[in-house]
């Protein structure tokens, strides 16, 4: 049958990339800036190496592979479906998270309803290896979806089935569980990550997906990178998602995400994600960075490495000042609990929202993003190490008559230098007043050819602080 068998809701998208192109990323996300992202599932219980536990499980002597049999004995006896008895979420709260992730300052929450792993977080219809059947038996995405909306944050899911495919396939090459048909439905297909998916795994996987966004009706839907890597078989369903998703989103009233990696999409059809990093100028395409609070893992394991509040404020105003928004990962143990670290680091974003949000929320890039010395690297998976920044080193943002200047770490003296606001400079503008954020305290300053020069009457109460400036 095939991508036909497939009706497109009435709308105005068809499935070209011609008529995608149409796409306009929503106002909502612009001004959002800041998401949570939630890796929580089976893989929360060992709680050892990453969320790809299960694949590595099943690699034959990877550290994984020797843990999980020194600790649960062999895989014939105790697979990765036998991990689904103990998740059991007991005392997971949605509305606590959510109060949490409010808190933190975040606009939009996307948690994994489908990782590669197949276990669907929530009342999925096409397998019995799901939330609600199984495991803590309740419906994650739905009391999730309900919490968000309650407090006026935007949903969305992030959708894994795609890297099924071949995520189980180690297993097939040992003596595992992998192997008993009784468990296919939930391993298969198991295939050589290097082969593609067949047709009846396309129909199925857009079958889901489709289900999935009726059911929920998610502001976002994020896709891994494996589409991008068998670009040449998904490609006509992308397309075709694509189009039923904002057709939908049309007859929905709100505007719809897309987040995709690499080349998945054409630029201007979806919105482009980059994991683990950023990009290393303003785009004039919208798009996000997604990365964790902890630099080894995306799920909840025993050692945890966090980063600083700092290291991803600082981060968070970069990709703001270049035209991008972070989705930003957190870790709930298998009980459903956020660890105690999490919820600090979140927390102290929260707080310095609180002062400064008005330099991010609903903020536009400005004509340059920076001055200064220092820049976090470019591209994919560079994020981990802390970044010593400068007090020279400021990130820009605008909205109507302001301009803020965000300044990356604490001023040495009383006086403060913006070296593209000097007199005559390419960049240069006509300034009405300054002010120092939060209080709005005015500050005394002048125009030379070097500068503007703002002169501080005391030390700002954050290392890293903004200026609101007025201009004609």
């Amino acid at each position: 049958m095939g991508i036909n068998k497939f009706v497109l809701p009435k709308g105005p998208f068809e499935p070209t990339w011609e008529s995608l192109k149409n796409y306009q990323v929503p106002q909502w996300y612009l001004d959002a800036k800041f998401g949570i992202f939630i890796h929580w599932g089976l893989y929360s219980v060992p709680a050892f190496y990453s969320e790809w536990y299960p694949h590595f499980m099943y690699v034959k002597d990877s550290p994984v592979y020797n843990y999980h049999i020194q600790h649960y004995g062999p895989l014939t006896k105790f697979g990765y479906k036998d991990f689904i008895p103990l998740f059991k979420g007991e005392k997971w709260d949605p509305y606590a998270w959510v109060e949490l992730f409010k808190k933190a300052g975040a606009k939009y929450i996307v948690p994994v309803v489908q990782f590669h792993d197949g276990f669907a977080m929530y009342d999925c219809p096409f397998t019995r290896w799901n939330s609600v059947r199984m495991g803590p038996k309740r419906d994650v995405a739905g009391e999730l979806a309900k919490a968000a909306r309650e407090n006026g944050l935007h949903f969305g899911v992030s959708y894994h089935f795609a890297e099924h495919w071949f995520f189980f396939h180690p297993g097939k090459l040992i003596d595992s569980d992998v192997n008993d048909p009784e468990y296919a439905d939930f391993y298969g297909p198991a295939q050589p990550e290097d082969t593609s998916p067949d047709e009846t795994f396309l129909d199925h996987w857009l079958e889901r997906l489709l289900h999935l966004v009726d059911t929920y009706k998610p502001s976002l839907v994020w896709f891994d990178w494996w589409i991008a890597e068998r670009k040449s078989v998904f490609e006509p369903y992308l397309r075709f998602f694509a189009a039923y998703y904002y057709n939908r989103g049309h007859q929905w009233g709100e505007g719809v995400v897309i987040n995709y990696k690499h080349d998945a999409f054409p630029e201007g059809t979806a919105v482009l994600d980059v994991e683990r990093g950023q990009l290393g100028d303003i785009s004039p395409f919208f798009w996000q960075t997604d990365t964790s609070i902890c630099r080894k893992s995306w799920c909840h394991i025993r050692d945890h490495d966090y980063k600083s509040p700092e290291h991803l404020i600082r981060q968070l105003v970069d990709i703001v000042s270049k035209n991008g928004c972070l989705l930003l990962n957190v870790a709930p143990r298998a009980d459903g609990t956020i660890p105690e670290e999490q919820q600090e680091i979140l927390l102290k974003i929260g707080d310095w929202f609180s002062r400064y949000g008005e330099a991010i929320y609903g903020t536009r890039p400005w004509v340059t993003y920076k001055e200064g010395p220092t820049d976090f690297p470019s591209g994919s998976f560079v994020d981990g190490q802390e970044i010593e920044f400068t007090p020279r080193d400021i990130r820009f943002t605008q909205k109507g008559d302001y301009l803020y200047a965000i300044f990356m770490n604490s001023p040495e003296g009383n006086q403060l230098v913006i070296e593209s606001l000097g007199v005559d400079k390419p960049y240069s503008q006509d300034i009405k007043e300054v002010e120092l954020l939060p209080q709005g305290e005015k500050l005394n300053w002048r125009k030379e050819k070097e500068g503007l020069f703002i002169e501080l009457k005391r030390k700002p109460q954050d290392k890293i602080f903004a200026l609101r400036l007025k201009v004609k």
